[in-house]
Formats: structure tokens, C-alpha cells, sequence
């Protein structure tokens, strides 16, 4: 077992660092909100730090799952930083979703300090992270990944070495790419179903089982049909990473137009009031 450091508690870290304690690891928190993190540590036992400096100190790995590229930069460099108290040879993995551009310039001030770097963004939103079932995309060099793996397994249903530092963040825009088009295009079909009188969760029910069938479709179809939309990854984090998505296509010469179109319609919702609704959210457009 070893001695961890996880750093932000959200709805996806929180549950991370609860099934890393539960396999026995030390795990010490921090979070920027301090309430949360006693509060974490009166639940799932272990400590909590006033820095990601002094949560890091003495880790052999650190983990991180915050916000941004700037709230990761924040948790990593600077005087209270993780990176400050981490020992030669120690191992950070960050599972926020970022710029491939952040995560090679943290990877290269890493290897400068003799830190191991892996980004390993995450997919199955909060129930993944809940059940211990999220799909990790790695990047980094083979022998960072093979020491991530084992910790990274306490909460996940698969995890795969794509590449160099900045390979999982490019895997995770391919998945939001990929959500993007598919929570558009159910939220048209059963927006199309309900004005034609159709019962929506009947025909699902159907469509479900051959080629239309997505993970999208089975779990959040008759949500979508209820109006419900307060669970969740929120809109407004998933125009950050279609951002990120839009502008790394820019850098490369890649063509986006469905991606650019929903995170417009993504925009709409915002401007409805649906900042912090699920994704699935979309369809609330389509009824007015």
C-alpha cells in the first residue's frame, strides 16, 4: 500500500480518493474549500492539508482532479504547491481535464525535478466515479504509467498507455467530441418522437438494441423525457472542454463542425439557466 496525495475533492475526486482509502492506501487530502476536505477525512479517515505543498509532502503519488488549466497550474507550481513537496522519484498523476498543452509544459517542469508526470483524464462521469467504473486515457512515458496503473486501478474499468505526456488529454477531447454529437442527436430524435406522439421510452426501447444504441441513450434517455437535468457532468464544464477541444482543432488543422455547432446549442442552454444542468440538458432547447 502506499502513501498518497489527493488534491480537490469535487464530485469525481472525492469518490477517487474514497476508493483509493478503501484499498488500504494512506491517503492525505487537500482541497480548496478546507471544509470539504475534513469533511472527507471525518468520513473515509486518513488527513487533510492546509497546501497541496504539505499534502504532498512525503507522498509517493499524487493525485489531482480539479478544474482548469490555471486551477491545475495553481495545485502544482508555486511556493505552495505540490510539486514543491514532492521528493525526487515521487509520481503525480493528474486526472483533470486539460490542455495537452498545460499537461506537457507540467510534465517537462516535473522531469525537471525528477517528479514523474501521467496525465490520465477520466470518462463516466460521477456514477463512474461513485461505482469505481471510470475509463482512464493515459499519457507519459511507459515507466510512469506502469507505476500509475496499480493505483489508478482502485477506481477504474480500464485504463490504456496511449502515448507520450498530453496523449490522454487528446483521448479525452475524442470522447467529448464523440458525447457531443451523440447527446445532440438523441436529444433531436426524442424531441422528434414526442411531437410526433410517439412514447419515447417505448421506442427506445427498440432503437436501443440495434445500431442507434449508445451508452447516452441507455442511461439518460428517460431522464431527458422527465425534464430532469440536475445530475451529472454540468454544461458549463463541458463547454471547457469543447473549448479545449475547438482550439487544439485550430492548432492541428482538424475540422470540428458538428463539436462547434453543439457547443453553440450548449451556449443556448447556458443562456436559459441550464449552466449547472447535466449535458443531457440539450433537449430543453428543442421544447421551447
Amino acid at each position: 500500500m502506499a502513501k498518497l496525495a489527493f488534491l480537490g475533492l469535487g464530485v469525481m475526486g472525492g469518490p477517487m480518493a474514497r476508493h483509493l482509502a478503501s484499498k488500504g492506501h494512506e491517503v492525505t487530502v487537500y482541497n480548496r474549500t478546507a471544509s470539504r476536505a475534513g469533511a472527507w477525512v471525518a468520513a473515509h479517515g486518513g488527513r487533510h492539508a492546509a497546501t497541496p505543498r504539505a499534502a504532498a509532502a512525503g507522498a509517493e503519488v499524487v493525485l489531482a482532479c480539479v478544474g482548469n488549466d490555471d486551477d491545475l497550474r495553481a495545485v502544482c507550481t508555486g511556493a505552495d504547491g505540490a510539486f514543491a513537496g514532492m521528493a525526487r522519484g515521487a509520481l503525480f498523476i493528474d486526472h483533470t481535464t486539460v490542455s495537452a498543452q498545460v499537461t506537457r509544459e507540467l510534465a517537462g517542469a516535473a522531469a525537471a525535478l525528477g517528479i514523474g508526470f501521467v496525465d490520465a483524464p477520466v470518462s463516466g462521469g460521477q456514477a463512474g466515479a461513485e461505482n469505481g467504473q471510470l475509463s482512464v486515457m493515459c499519457g507519459g512515458s511507459e515507466a510512469d504509467y506502469a507505476r500509475a496503473e496499480p493505483v489508478i486501478a482502485a477506481y477504474a474499468r480500464v485504463c490504456k498507455r496511449l502515448g507520450e505526456s498530453g496523449a490522454g488529454q487528446l483521448a479525452k477531447m475524442m470522447n467529448q467530441i464523440c458525447i457531443a454529437g451523440l447527446v445532440q442527436g438523441l436529444a433531436e430524435a426524442l424531441a422528434f418522437g414526442e411531437k410526433a406522439g410517439l412514447d419515447g421510452e417505448a421506442v427506445v426501447e427498440v432503437i436501443s438494441q440495434g445500431a442507434a444504441g449508445s451508452w447516452q441513450m441507455v442511461n439518460r434517455h428517460k431522464t431527458m423525457l422527465a425534464d430532469s437535468f440536475d445530475f451529472g457532468f454540468a454544461v458549463d464544464w463541458m463547454r471547457k472542454d469543447l473549448k479545449i477541444c475547438l482550439e487544439t482543432a485550430d492548432q492541428i488543422g482538424a475540422s470540428l463542425p458538428v463539436t462547434a455547432l453543439v457547443d453553440q446549442f450548449y451556449k443556448d442552454v447556458q443562456a436559459m439557466g441550464g449552466g449547472r444542468n447535466d449535458t443531457s440538458s440539450l433537449i430543453r432547447r428543442l421544447k421551447h
